[in-house]
């Protein structure tokens, strides 16, 4: 087995709180080997600029394909934009990039705030809730759901299949939930195509690009997949894990129901402070690559640890600390580069909406004082709650 800086299977709290460990591991260095449930051995990057770098440099591949003596095929789903480097890359998220513009994203505004009172209505007169199951996860889904044009997806089933590819207990559940995902995603796709309307998803099965064919059933998967996935989950950790900072910090909750003219920042610092992605996706080197003083030879996987990065002392003084008015811009919550989240824009208006809203509607918030210890996602890549019980 091969010798590593850090150990982090099995750290006591680091599910939990990861912070003090990525802190502990950036004061000796910016890169380190680590081991991981995932990875025996794999280079993590917890230095703000080192990884900033490392996102943006194509020495650094995402497909794994490529990869010598690679000759694994992979299932549908995998056959997405999050996974594939230029020009293939290019040639996807060109198809999709158009229904993410900022003045797209904006005409949303009305309809994302009519879902997000009609779940208010739903919940507000109850005085208690799960925020997770009550706000956070319908208002995304809902939305995703209609700009891609399933409205009537099964969104309990397609949960816990989500759940169980980006937040596995285990690699059995993984490997079953990536299978499962992959018929139900072709199934609906096959209909879709059956009965298309106006909307993305049947854009993308008409859709060519220049004078390429059309999307192969592969890759329309893979789209149906990404989108969904991404359109929802990392929408619904930036609502939660924003209220839990706020709720954590009363003086930093009464300044913004005092002032919503610091929402835009507060939503930017919520992000840093703890994203709903704790490590981008791993990536591989193309070709022997130093960085942060130390070699990574081809071949060799690579964490970006966007949490890590964004409590680095050098880019932000006093990281541990939540402010809603610090210039939080720069931040690597969504990435950055080549792969930065093409949904960013949708994130951010469906995060400011449902919190102002949830903080206008409920005065009184709290945390549920009977609500125990928080159920954390399991795993690296996610950063969040299963639960959040709540009353006001």
């Amino acid at each position: 087995m091969s010798e590593v800086d850090e150990d982090l299977r099995g750290v006591a709290g680091f599910t939990a709180d990861p912070y003090p460990h990525y802190a502990r591991m950036r004061a000796a260095g910016p890169v380190h080997t680590v081991r991981t449930d995932e990875f025996d051995r794999v280079w993590l990057v917890v230095g703000y600029d080192e990884g900033r770098a490392v996102l943006a440099d194509q020495r650094f591949g995402k497909n794994w394909r490529t990869l010598p003596g690679q000759t694994a095929v992979g299932e549908p789903i995998s056959a997405h934009m999050l996974e594939m480097d230029a020009p293939d890359h290019t040639r996807l998220r060109k198809l999709v990039a158009r229904e993410f513009t900022s003045r797209r994203i904006e005409a949303l505004r009305p309809r994302v705030q009519q879902i997000t009172d009609e779940l208010l209505d739903l919940m507000h007169p109850a005085g208690q809730a799960d925020l997770v199951d009550a706000l956070a996860f319908p208002l995304p889904m809902t939305v995703i759901c209609e700009l891609i044009g399933v409205p009537d997806l099964d969104r309990s089933a397609f949960r816990k299949l989500s759940n169980g590819v980006v937040s596995p207990a285990d690699a059995q559940e993984e490997t079953e939930a990536v299978r499962a995902l992959g018929v139900y995603l072709a199934e609906l796709i096959e209909d879709k195509r059956c009965s298309p309307g106006d909307d993305l998803l049947s854009a993308l099965i008409a859709a060519r690009h220049g004078d390429d064919d059309a999307l192969s059933p592969a890759e329309l998967v893979g789209m149906a997949f990404l989108l969904l996935v991404a359109g929802h989950e990392t929408t619904v950790n930036l609502i939660s894990n924003g209220v839990r900072a706020l709720l954590a910090h009363p003086r930093q909750l009464e300044d913004l129901r005092s002032d919503f003219g610091l929402l835009d920042g507060a939503v930017e610092e919520m992000l840093r402070h703890d994203g709903p992605v704790e490590n981008a996706t791993f990536r591989f080197a193309r070709e022997r690559v130093e960085i942060g003083s130390r070699v990574i030879q081809a071949g060799e996987p690579v964490l970006v640890s966007l949490a890590g990065g964004d409590r680095d002392p050098g880019r932000y003084p006093r990281p541990d600390t939540f402010d809603i008015r610090r210039d939080a811009q720069g931040h690597l919550a969504f990435g950055h580069g080549l792969h930065f989240c093409l949904g960013a824009p949708l994130a951010r208006l469906e995060g400011r909406i449902a919190i102002r809203t949830l903080l206008e509607r409920c005065p009184g918030l709290v945390l549920d004082p009977a609500a125990g210890e928080p159920d954390w996602v399991p795993g690296m890549l996610i950063r969040g709650v299963r639960r959040l019980p709540v009353r006001w």
